[in-house]
């Protein structure tokens, strides 16, 4: 309760401050509207730093009978514990982010959901120096840390020294190719050029098209083997004799490097929108994102009622909820909006009169 009052954190932080020699840091409640003021105010106590975050509040669960979960006394009443883990990582990278910005080189220890070294550089790129790791070593145990550490190492390498620019990784990850649900995925078309389809009878010529190529190739043809690159199907090998030339970053390289890019809404330029592109290769036509835009976006998809194709229109917006709801890996993108935006806001004619209902109507 104290961590959401300023003039408690600053008082507690002369206090500590006065009775020991040894650095401090406080640690941060993210249940609080402005994280930043209690950073400041830890930072006028000095404070050697700020942990960011500690938990967040949550109910864990309700029964049937609406009895919570965990519950206490014969009453069985409980009260809001503390969520970690994965689910809280969000919020720790915007207070961490938050608080960087707005108190640059006051140092922070990154906690929430850090389960990765890929994750451990987010936080790093977010401006924490310091990072912990708590809810990934109660899941596996203290050798993550080890595994961590080797995979910053490697991103730290692969970010002065990365495979070639025609294949772009994202860290350690190498590009892939179309995949559906994990399996490969030829881009067909049907004899006037358009895609061959993933339903129906659509299905049943892909079928039998794709029985010809591996009669045609083998019963082991990739269906992406023309992106084959030294036989490693589009991804290249890094041995120890690949040449590097440029010198390892150190972690203070690349501390707080994201924190230009991350800001108050205010400070986007609106003029620079994205839209949805969706790959008809990938595409298995089961209309999610129609659906989704339809009920909950801005009517910008059209649903072709025989080939199931759907088609972005002009009153796309960048909101990324068909993308959030696609079950195939990279099948949507968001890509520069070319023409002009203009958001549509309702009826034009501005004359309307609606009339209220009474009860007995």
């Amino acid at each position: 309760a104290c961590g959401q009052d300023p003039e408690l954190v600053y008082n507690i932080s002369l206090w500590v401050r006065g009775a020991v020699r040894i650095p401090f840091f406080v640690k941060l409640t993210p249940n609080i509207t402005d994280i930043v003021s209690i950073a400041q105010a830890a930072k006028r106590g000095n404070a050697d730093g700020v942990s960011a975050i500690n938990t967040v509040q949550g109910l864990m669960s309700l029964r049937a009978d609406g009895t919570p979960w965990p519950a206490v006394g014969a009453d069985k009443r409980t009260t809001y514990g503390g969520v970690s883990g994965n689910a809280t990582r969000p919020q720790a990278m915007r207070a961490i982010s938050l608080i960087a910005n707005k108190l640059p080189g006051f140092p922070i220890c990154g906690i929430g959901g850090i389960d990765s070294a890929e994750v451990a550089m987010q936080f790093i790129q977010c401006g924490a120096p310091i990072l912990q790791i708590c809810s990934s070593v109660q899941n596996q145990d203290f050798t993550v840390i080890e595994d961590y550490i080797l995979g910053l190492k490697t991103l730290l390498y692969l970010r002065a020294n990365p495979p070639p620019e025609a294949l772009p990784w994202d860290g350690q990850s190498p590009p892939t190719a179309k995949l559906q649900k994990g399996k490969p995925v030829a881009p067909l078309r049907t004899d006037d050029g358009k895609p061959l389809l993933h339903f129906g009878e659509y299905k049943k010529q892909r079928e039998e098209k794709l029985a010809q190529l591996r009669l045609q190739h083998g019963p082991l043809w990739d269906p992406c083997s023309n992106d084959t690159v030294n036989g490693t199907n589009g991804h290249a090998l890094v041995t120890a004799d690949t040449p590097t030339s440029n010198s390892v970053p150190r972690v203070q390289d690349v501390l707080g490097a994201a924190l230009p890019r991350i800001g108050d809404y205010k400070k986007l330029d609106n003029t620079k929108q994205v839209v949805a592109l969706i790959d008809d290769d990938l595409c298995i036509n089961c209309g999610k994102c129609y659906m989704t835009c339809a009920d909950s976006g801005y009517q910008a998809i059209e649903f072709d009622p025989v080939t199931h194709l759907p088609h972005v229109n002009d009153d796309c917006t960048g909101c990324n909820l068909c993308l959030s709801v696609c079950p195939i890996i990279d099948c949507i993108s968001m890509v520069p909006k070319k023409i002009p935006h203009v958001i549509k806001r309702g009826h034009p004619n501005t004359n309307v009169v609606v009339h209220a209902l009474s009860p007995s109507q």
